[in-house]
């Protein structure tokens, strides 16, 4: 079995591609097809992983011919190519459409010409918008976001794949947890780089805002269980563990940080939110464990220097 993992050196892909090389056979073949937009190459030092069958190739999703030589050696795709940012970020519309749009859309045309058999997309529940409804997977889509109209763009290409192949399409919450190749702009990581190292917490807006969230560990986790279950209900599906305002978070960073100080900006602004059905029912169909957001801060913790 060869998987080819688009915009592997990613964040995500860090954490994915361990969990892949823990829960698989030495015998299969990872392929790493990034660009490597981001300058991260952490991945690419990890020596732990020496000796698990990881090729690295450096090539861009609309480089058609590089891309479909990969494309047609592999037996299973997960595509976290994308350009990413906090779920409301509304800035450079045309570079989002280009990647997560456009980049999405060439991608699943090369695959519906090949024999690939299973093709994972990670999406977002930015494809919701924001509101004030409890949000589960059959929600009405109303993205109202640069991020958010990329992802259901690109989702709609995805889709065709389903009548030819399994084909999961996995709405995450916003990602969080420790791994080397960290992403700051995540709220949950980026509240506690300040609380360790500044001692203080920037919150724009009053903090009762909601955002719906799973750990890096847990969204890995399960994109590995789909690899190793093709057959699990192709289609679309949340992955969301908790749905937290703002101030939750605040309030378990102090259990953490008891002298943590919060500042507020724009207390009187009303912020996007959106609230999230959880735990996602994938999650516990197909056996992730998951912990608390105590339990996965402390762990958190300990990965600064103490």
């Amino acid at each position: 079995m060869n998987i080819l993992v688009t915009g592997g050196l990613g964040y995500i892909g860090y954490t994915l591609i361990e969990q892949i090389t823990k829960k698989l056979n030495k015998a299969d073949s990872i392929v790493i097809y990034d660009n490597m937009s981001r300058q991260e190459f952490s991945l690419l030092n990890a020596h732990h992983l020496d000796g698990k069958n990881i090729r690295f190739v450096k090539g861009d999703l609309l480089d058609n011919r590089l891309l479909k030589s990969e494309v047609d050696k592999a037996d299973i795709i997960v595509h976290l190519a994308a350009m990413v940012t906090t779920p409301f970020e509304d800035k450079f519309f045309h570079h989002f459409d280009q990647v997560n749009h456009w980049g999405t859309a060439n991608l699943v045309s090369i695959v519906e010409e090949s024999e690939v058999k299973h093709f994972i997309y990670p999406s977002s529940i930015s494809v919701y918008g924001h509101g004030e409804d409890v949000i589960d997977v059959d929600s009405k889509l109303q993205p109202d976001s640069s991020y958010g109209t990329s992802k259901f763009q690109a989702e709609k290409h995805v889709r065709r794949l389903a009548k030819k192949i399994p084909t999961h399409i996995i709405r995450s919450g916003n990602v969080y947890g420790y791994n080397p190749a960290l992403r700051l702009d995540s709220v949950i990581n980026s509240f506690m780089y300040q609380a360790h190292f500044d001692g203080k917490v920037r919150i724009n807006g009053d903090g009762s805002q909601c955002r719906g969230f799973i750990s890096v560990a847990d969204f890995s986790a399960l994109i590995a269980a789909l690899i190793k279950n093709p057959t699990y209900e192709s289609g679309i599906h949340l992955a969301v563990t908790k749905s937290l305002q703002i101030n939750d978070i605040l309030e378990t960073l102090m259990k953490i940080y008891p002298e943590l100080e919060f500042i507020y900006t724009n207390e009187n602004m009303r912020m996007k939110s959106v609230q999230v059905k959880t735990p996602s029912k994938i999650l516990g169909d197909l056996n992730i464990e998951l912990k608390d957001l105590e339990e996965e801060l402390l762990e958190f913790k300990k990965s600064f220097v103490q």
